[in-house]
């Protein structure tokens, strides 16, 4: 974070802040053993295109990774959070921490300031 900038929150990762990538990978964290994709895809409340780019963006980003198998003869896409997407998770939460905390001091010394 620039010290002249501490509003700029240049360590949120801009790759895993997007809505629906925050929600995969988190949860992909939840279940580092691996989901299936029709799973996530419910869980993450999106369509199977919409989560294949978004899981194609992180997997080139090596955050997650999928493997392709079949149960009995039908397909399937397991999707699991990588390590780095595991270390990339934490550092983005940390990130979102300090917001919250920042934000919160400045309603505190906004509302201090105020005349009763």
């Amino acid at each position: 974070m620039p010290p002249d900038a501490p509003y700029s929150f240049a360590d949120l990762d801009p790759l895993i802040h997007e809505r629906s990538r925050l929600g995969i990978v988190t949860s992909l964290a939840a279940r580092p053993a691996g989901i299936a994709f029709t799973e996530l895809r419910a869980l993450c409340g999106l369509t199977d295109g919409n989560l294949s780019r978004h899981l194609a963006t992180l997997e080139e980003a090596g955050l997650v990774a999928t493997e392709k198998s079949f149960a009995g003869r039908r397909p399937l896409t397991t999707c699991r959070i990588t390590a780095e997407g595991g270390r990339r998770l934490a550092l983005h939460i940390a990130a979102l921490e300090r917001v919250i905390r920042d934000g919160a001091r400045s309603i505190d010394a906004a509302t201090a300031a105020q005349p009763s």
